[in-house]
């Protein structure tokens, strides 16, 4: 994890991802590059002629200025190596277009301009989709990321929680325990491609140590029966791969992916 993209935003949870993406560059010497993408699209109803975009664009590139300030002011006083990258355009697009040549993308739990909604977050999604680099989505309760405390493993025997769980592989070799945690419902393990032995025997040669745990459900949800687990375990934060069904069918049918970016509880490490 060297290489650091973090997402600026004057969104509530900004601070909590900058002390993660700080604790991590500690952890493995590793650098920030900060990415501030600022949006001129201006919707107004019947501006023919573009004079509401007119004056609302030095208003938006002062703001954006005054808070790139603030930001980097705070960073010349941390012990972080960093770089700060302004860019125009829609944040998702300009975090897939430089998220090519990072180990790691950090970003918060809501879209733009939509705070504490508890809707998933469109963006969030679409990164871990298509980003070739792991997404860590960090909720703005979130103090510091602990990098020696427990990495849980939410596991389904998925290509895709596999793919997420080769993206950690780093991250777990600086925690002091690693859970493997499946939620024990006997018509899913008939469908799992990778049970989680075979995850644990994937990680054990990287030297990591592993302890598979089942977890029944009951009648709560997957998430909920996760993060609970998660919680009481203290672990710094959860890796899970994203959408193991088409994007369409969790939209349309909801999914544990989506589950989860309603209302994160801790940091969630996604991948696809």
């Amino acid at each position: 994890m060297k290489s650091i993209l973090l997402h600026i935003d004057t969104d509530p949870c900004m601070e909590a991802r900058l002390q993660v993406a700080m604790d991590i560059a500690r952890a493995y010497d590793g650098h920030i590059t900060c990415l501030q993408a600022v949006s001129y699209e201006v919707f107004a109803p019947g501006d023919f002629y573009g004079s509401a975009m007119a004056a609302a664009l030095p208003k938006i590139r002062e703001a954006a200025e005054s808070f790139r300030a603030k930001v980097e002011t705070d960073l010349t006083n941390e012990d972080v190596s960093w770089e700060w990258r302004y860019l125009d355009g829609m944040a998702e697009h300009r975090l897939l277009e430089q998220s090519a040549l990072h180990d790691i993308i950090i970003i918060g739990p809501n879209d733009i301009g939509d705070p504490g909604s508890h809707r998933p977050s469109a963006m969030a999604g679409e990164l871990a989709l298509k980003a070739p680099s792991p997404v860590l989505v960090v909720p703005g309760d979130s103090d510091r990321m602990d990098v020696e405390a427990p990495v849980f493993i939410a596991w389904n025997g998925s290509p895709e929680a596999s793919v997420a769980l080769r993206a950690a592989v780093p991250l777990l070799k600086l925690a002091k325990q690693t859970i493997i945690a499946s939620v024990a419902e006997p018509d899913e393990k008939e469908r799992f491609v990778f049970p989680a032995a075979e995850a644990a025997k994937y990680l054990s040669r990287h030297g990591i140590d592993v302890e598979v745990v089942d977890l029944p459900r009951g009648d709560a949800k997957v998430s909920d029966v996760l993060t609970k687990a998660a919680q009481m375990r203290d672990c710094s934060m959860m890796v899970m791969g994203a959408y193991g069904h088409s994007r369409l069918a969790e939209m349309l049918l909801g999914g544990v992916t989506r589950q989860f970016l309603k209302d994160p509880k801790v940091p969630i490490l996604l991948a696809n």
